[in-house]
């Protein structure tokens, strides 16, 4: 492993031998870094944080720092990032509480860009991008592919569905659907993710149908819940619109952002 003269690295820390750790760089004794991992200069890394393979941390980005949570009382509890990801100057993730499920959790293949935030006992997908100062709360669950934009804050115990796009500046309050795009202060639907669908390939007809499906939910006449059964009917058998619906049964006791 290459660890510069100047870096802290205390006892009882495992660090793979392909790591490397940047000058003034601070490692804590209950840190586990994988194959590869890159450290910039200045990055202090503390609590139980484990980093999977191939990620790197850029300068002053604080991982595994305590929860910000008035109830934590120097509980033992985790950090957990995957493989692949990009974690940009300033970022702030933070382990869990012992009032929640006592572990943070980040995915592979995710883009933090500059001073975004990752509150305790989050669970955040694969692939996802944050923009400059994005924020979530505790307790937010972020789906895979999902994008949010810059400056904006995911209320705690929130949910992002997988392939939704929040708008810089957002306020969101409300859960997200999966492929659903909000924005504003505070954020309402705006429609789908279409861009971010035609990105990854999705075939124009299951862009349609996913769209013939979302209008049916929240434009149509009946009930709410009359709506969704009859989206369930005529396009259950769509995998995408199939989270969707899934998406907005869970958790019913949270409020489902709406289009205005």
């Amino acid at each position: 492993m290459t660890v510069h003269p100047t870096a802290i690295v205390e006892d009882g820390a495992s660090i793979d031998e392909s790591a490397s750790i940047g000058a003034y760089c601070f490692i804590g004794s209950k840190v586990a870094l994988g194959p590869g991992v890159v450290l910039h200069p200045h990055v202090s890394i503390a609590g139980r944080t484990e980093i999977g393979e191939g990620t790197v941390v850029h300068s002053f980005a604080s991982l595994g720092g305590p929860p910000q949570h008035l109830g934590y009382r120097g509980e033992d509890t985790r950090l957990v990032i995957g493989r692949n990801n990009v974690i940009r100057e300033h970022v702030t993730m933070n382990i869990g509480a012992a009032a929640g499920e006592g572990v943070t959790r980040v995915g592979d293949d995710g883009f933090y860009m500059t001073a975004c935030h990752v509150g305790h006992d989050c669970v955040v997908g694969d692939h996802v991008i944050m923009a400059n100062c994005a924020t979530l709360g505790g307790h937010v669950v972020v789906g895979d592919y999902a994008f949010l934009g810059g400056l904006c804050a995911i209320h705690q115990h929130g949910r992002i569905g997988a392939h939704a796009f929040i708008g810089g500046g957002a306020a969101v309050v409300t859960d997200v659907i999966p492929y659903g795009s909000a924005f504003g202060n505070h954020a309402a639907l705006a429609g789908l993710n279409v861009i971010g669908m035609k990105r990854r390939g999705m075939p124009r007809k299951t862009i349609h149908d996913l769209r013939a499906a979302y209008k049916l939910i929240f434009f149509g006449e009946a009930t709410f819940q009359e709506r969704l059964a009859e989206a369930e009917t005529r396009y259950g058998a769509m995998p995408e619109a199939r989270q969707i619906l899934d998406f907005a049964k869970a958790r019913a006791h949270r409020p489902l952002m709406t289009p205005r």
